[in-house]
């Protein structure tokens, strides 16, 4: 064979060859990708890696980044397909927040209430099934102090009190959504009363019945206040239950004409006590009062509710009166007089607007009248006041509602 029949039948073998290869290269790429080829290995880097990867799924609320948050009961880890090992709450200064593991550990809570205008920042740890472990992080700030409202309330938790004593709740806040705000509160009473709520202005809602409580009535007031939006951009953040128990039926009439006070049990009279009401010139107000403090002894200072005439008939500065209950905001107050003549009780007005019992300098004696009369008074008890000469108390000066008839109140609702 010569040489260039030689090389012709190389070229032939090589094209021959060549062919197979291209046939084999392009034939060959479909099936390496249904079979594995190089993607096969990469398959299973990625299925290795995946199974040393944890499947539970760890969620904060709220979430990273989260403004205004609310501090009641807003923050939680929760997990599924796995169960918490470890959870961690701080503020941003590293103070570190209590909180509890659930007993089935899949979820977390802070044990108390968040503070207002702080930033808390949250690390949590879980694990599968396998025991792989699986992180999370976020970091929220609560509602600002300027962006939320308060309503603090009287009557307190677990009180017992008398059976004048109206739910009131004054907020730090102007409410102008009152509509919104009152539906997220409710008071209810084993007595089955109706309850209405009124508002004074924009601060304060009074919430009563349209006669007094029933003796021995449990009271029930809920706030689910948190998140609504009492005025523009201004929110709640209270969720509250509280209860409280109307004791036994007590209401006392003073009649300034005849100087007695008597003081009546489930309308029975059980004691018969001579006062001293405001002279002429400083007459008592009339009215359904409700007693709303009590103080063994405090000071009465004139001054302070405008008694500073030039003369100094007008000033007085006492700073030890005893047995006082006051009856209104603006002063008025039932109290022991240690100070006046035991003649003027149950004989003349001498006071400068307060109902004054007889009394021992101290209180300490507690057979005086207005030891005993202080003894067995409660928060909420009634006095009446009659026959004095001067207007009717407004129902806004102390928790003095009782003086607005019942179709006045219904109007003050905003629902």
């Amino acid at each position: 064979m010569t040489n260039s029949r030689r090389r012709k039948g190389l070229m032939a073998a090589s094209a021959l060859l060549g062919g197979v290869l291209v046939l084999s290269a392009c034939s060959g790429g479909d099936e390496a990708s249904g079979s594995g080829g190089g993607d096969t290995s990469q398959a299973k880097v990625d299925e290795a890696a995946a199974k040393k990867t944890s499947e539970a799924q760890i969620k904060i609320t709220p979430g990273d980044g989260s403004n205004n948050a609310s501090i009641n009961n807003s923050a939680t880890v929760t997990v599924s397909k796995g169960t918490l090992t470890e959870v961690k709450m701080t503020t941003a200064d590293g103070t570190e927040v209590s909180g509890q593991i659930s007993a089935d550990k899949t979820s977390w809570k802070p044990s108390a209430q968040l503070e207002r205008a702080t930033t808390y920042r949250l690390s949590a740890t879980a694990e599968d099934s396998e025991g792989r472990a699986a992180h999370e992080n976020a970091s929220f700030t609560t509602v600002s102090k300027d962006n939320s409202f308060i309503g603090t309330f009287t009557p307190d938790d677990g009180a017992t009190v008398g059976v004048g004593m109206p739910v009131s709740i004054n907020f730090d806040k102007a409410i102008t959504n009152k509509a919104a705000v009152q539906k997220g509160i409710t008071v209810s009473t084993t007595s089955g009363q109706e309850v209405v709520c009124h508002w004074f202005n924009a601060n304060r809602m009074d919430c009563r019945p349209e006669d007094y409580w029933k003796e021995g009535a449990t009271v029930t007031l809920k706030l689910a206040l948190d998140g609504v939006e009492g005025a523009e951009g201004v929110y709640g953040v209270q969720q509250k239950t509280v209860t409280f128990k109307i004791g036994r039926n007590q209401v006392t009439y003073v009649d300034a004409q005849t100087k007695q006070m008597k003081v009546t049990q489930d309308g029975q009279t059980i004691k018969t006590i001579p006062i001293s009401a405001g002279s002429p010139d400083n007459k008592t107000y009339e009215g359904q009062m409700v007693i709303s403090e009590k103080f063994k002894e405090t000071r009465m200072n004139g001054a302070t509710v405008g008694f500073t005439d030039d003369d100094g008939k007008g000033e007085y500065d006492i700073k030890d009166v005893p047995h006082a209950m006051r009856l209104t905001t603006s002063g008025t107050f039932v109290h022991g007089n240690y100070w006046g003549a035991k003649s003027i009780f149950g004989s003349v007005n001498t006071s400068h607007g307060c109902v004054g019992l007889s009394d021992t300098k101290g209180a300490n004696d507690p057979s005086t009248p207005a030891a005993w009369f202080y003894n067995h008074s409660i928060i909420g008890d009634v006095v009446v006041v009659q026959n004095t000469g001067d207007k009717t108390v407004s129902p806004d000066n102390g928790l003095n509602g009782w003086n607005m008839d019942w179709a006045q109140w219904k109007a003050g609702s905003a629902v």
